[in-house]
């Protein structure tokens, strides 16, 4: 297991028997059902924007202004209830943090609440996230943590940031980043992957049809003809909308690749080398590598956001174990 960094030891990932390679991990990890009960949240709306709102599950310790709030972000067609979600949620929460389950925008049921899309560009969501809890809850200190998608998002947040960060701001965690989207992109559609990439356009194209029943002076469902893979989706749909020029435009400038050099906060990302399509390009694992805030594992397998190990004392959810190590200690 490749580790760059040592401000953070972590232990050693080893692949729950009979799950070895990226694609039963990542299988697994989608399949595998767990039975967690967490307390009940109190349910807030966060306005992001003008006129579009995004929905968040805030679960509070008792002093909630002096415990780390943990705020997380997950991935691409996942929710605040996706199963990573609510792992970390429980391990944090048993840790002693504020957990916030963060739904993205038209995540969690959230569609009637935006007239917009959500996309991997809007770190500011997260930004309005961290600004309201500092302003309505005053808490002391938070970590930001996410999934993919989310976690693109949350070191696209923390780089942009840099050094100006809100004094709050400890730490950032990722889990499979997709920090690199036009090179993940077209890995989904490698033809080893289309079982993801058709997964991943059936929600995407659902979706999108429902937006525009919602909002149908804003969408034309017809723009989805001849649209077959992610990077179609984004050039035709995500990009026309979200102000970009095409998909290259949007991948370009959506990126946290092009900032992850200025995070200035204690981060931790996790990657498997049995990714089937996150992958990083080199100058953006040496702009990470040449950060010293930062701690970069790369497991020689775990495929995507599993890391599925044995249970041996805890649940086997090795990178949800490695993120509320990592954050505790601030």
């Amino acid at each position: 297991m490749a580790v760059t960094q040592t401000l953070f030891q972590p232990s050693t990932f080893a692949p729950r028997r009979f799950l070895r390679g990226g694609h039963l991990q990542t299988l697994a990890g989608f399949f595998l059902t767990r039975n967690i009960h967490l307390p009940p949240p109190e349910e807030r709306f966060v306005e992001v924007a003008p006129g579009v709102k995004t929905l968040c599950h805030c679960h509070w310790q008792p002093h909630r202004r002096t415990a780390l709030t943990l705020i997380l972000v997950h991935g691409l067609e996942g929710s605040s209830d996706s199963g990573y979600m609510i792992g970390v949620a429980q391990k944090g929460l048993a840790a002693g943090m504020n957990v916030i389950r963060v739904n993205q925008r038209n995540c969690g049921g959230t569609d009637h609440l935006a007239p917009t899309l959500y996309n991997s560009s809007l770190s500011g969501d997260v930004v309005a996230v961290a600004q309201n809890v500092i302003e309505h809850d005053r808490i002391s200190r938070f970590a930001l943590a996410g999934f993919s998608m989310g976690g693109n998002l949350v070191l696209k947040t923390a780089g942009e940031w840099g050094s100006e960060a809100p004094p709050e701001f400890r730490a950032v965690a990722a889990v499979c980043p997709a920090i690199d989207l036009a090179a993940s992109a077209d890995a989904l559609h490698f033809p080893s992957n289309r079982i993801y990439e058709e997964y991943f356009m059936l929600k995407l194209r659902r979706r999108f049809r429902g937006k525009a029943k919602l909002f149908p002076t804003h969408f034309d469902p017809s723009r989805l003809r001849g649209v077959k893979t992610l990077r179609d989706f984004d050039d035709k749909i995500t990009a026309f909308y979200c102000g970009f020029t095409g998909a290259v435009d949007y991948y370009a400038r959506a990126s946290a690749s092009n900032s992850v050099d200025r995070i200035a906060v204690p981060g931790l990302i996790l990657h498997a080398a049995t990714d089937p399509f996150i992958h990083l390009i080199p100058e953006t694992r040496r702009k990470i590598a040449a950060n010293p805030n930062l701690t970069f594992i790369e497991a020689p397998d775990g495929g995507h956001c599993s890391f599925l190990a044995d249970a041996n004392g805890y649940d086997g959810r090795w990178a949800e174990q490695q993120i509320v190590g990592f954050l505790r200690r601030f």
